[in-house]
């Protein structure tokens, strides 16, 4: 678990490829354009569509934003720092060439701000097409959401749990609609502690990122299940190591050392515009009408880790998820 994230996940995802690389002399430049991975290739418009984006000031939010406004959607930024959410919808727009770019407020570590949001998108939106539950933190110390909830399961599963959920009567009025949750590779160490699921006995930054990863999964599968017949499909996906602000809390803790062998790696990390490609996908992409429920790595259908197939945990997950929230049948 010492090994830094990003030569983690190049080593689990691609062994195959390096040994190939090493063995061919394969150039390096041609390397890292195969690394930049699945591209989305659909031409799909988005005119007269409504597309809202958690996390989309920074990284792969934004380009994600960039690319669906270019489609002609209405986007949604949903993100906590105002300042940077409305400097990044002026980059949006001129990038995009589109205007109708709006920013919300919203604060996934508090349940509040994700119910204001909720019932404002739900008053003042006539319809939502695509929910992109992006927004997430990684491998932050032992902090605490407003609600008591362990930061890193609490902001990337249940502020996205809760803000779906209050959002799902809009979503089935403008079915055919998507649910997009951007999970990681990092699902594959995951376990859900459901004896000590906010961590407080024995936290460990990476068990709490990998438990709430997993848990993208788990909800995307589960919310998959009961959505059958309504015309909302749920899609979760790895958008690939990419160099953005999500290792902010990790990286300053690593020592010179580490730091120095992460270098040589980090040639081959994507951009933002490249690790945004599956979410992209999984939002447009006309062939994943009749799918849901599913995983997604480089613009391609991929298999989760054992724990991220097991029925059993995402129904309990949810039920328990559900309660910590204080979900109630009218949200």
């Amino acid at each position: 678990m010492e090994v830094i994230t990003a030569t983690r996940s190049f080593l689990l995802e691609y062994p195959k490829t390096i040994a190939v690389v090493t063995l061919t002399g394969v150039g390096l430049f041609g390397f890292k354009k195969w690394m930049a991975g699945g591209v989305c290739r659909s031409k799909a418009r988005l005119d007269g569509k409504t597309v809202l984006i958690t996390g989309a000031n920074t990284g792969i939010g934004k380009e994600t934003a960039v690319d669906l406004a270019r489609r002609g959607a209405r986007v949604i930024l949903a993100c906590r720092d105002m300042d940077r959410a409305n400097n990044a919808a002026e980059y949006v727009k001129k990038t995009s060439g589109n205007d109708n770019v709006v920013v919300k407020k919203l604060d996934l570590a508090s349940l509040q701000s994700v119910r204001l949001l909720a019932k404002d998108i739900s008053a003042s939106e006539k319809r939502l097409d695509v929910l992109i539950n992006n927004a997430g933190i990684m491998s932050c110390p032992q902090w605490k959401t407003e609600d008591g909830f362990d930061m890193q399961f609490g902001v990337n599963h249940l502020g996205h749990f809760l803000l779906t959920n209050c959002l799902l009567d809009l979503l089935k009025q403008s079915a055919p609609s998507r649910i997009v949750n951007v999970s990681s590779l990092a699902h594959e160490r995951g376990q859900i502690n459901f004896d000590d699921i906010n961590q407080e006995k024995n936290y460990h930054p990476w068990r709490s990122y990998s438990q709430s990863k997993l848990a993208n999964i788990l909800f995307t599968r589960e919310l998959s299940k009961r959505l059958q017949g309504t015309g909302v499909t749920t899609y979760s996906l790895h958008p690939g190591v990419i160099r953005t602000e999500l290792a902010r809390h990790f990286m300053p803790t690593i020592p010179l050392w580490k730091k120095v062998l992460y270098k040589p790696f980090s040639f081959f990390i994507k951009n933002p515009t490249e690790g945004a490609q599956t979410t992209i996908y999984c939002a447009v992409e006309k062939s994943l009408e009749n799918e849901s429920g599913l995983y997604y790595s480089d613009c391609a259908r991929k298999a989760t880790a054992p724990q991220g197939r097991d029925d059993e945990a995402a129904k309990k997950l949810w039920d328990l998820s559900a309660s910590m929230v204080g979900l109630t049948q009218s949200e």
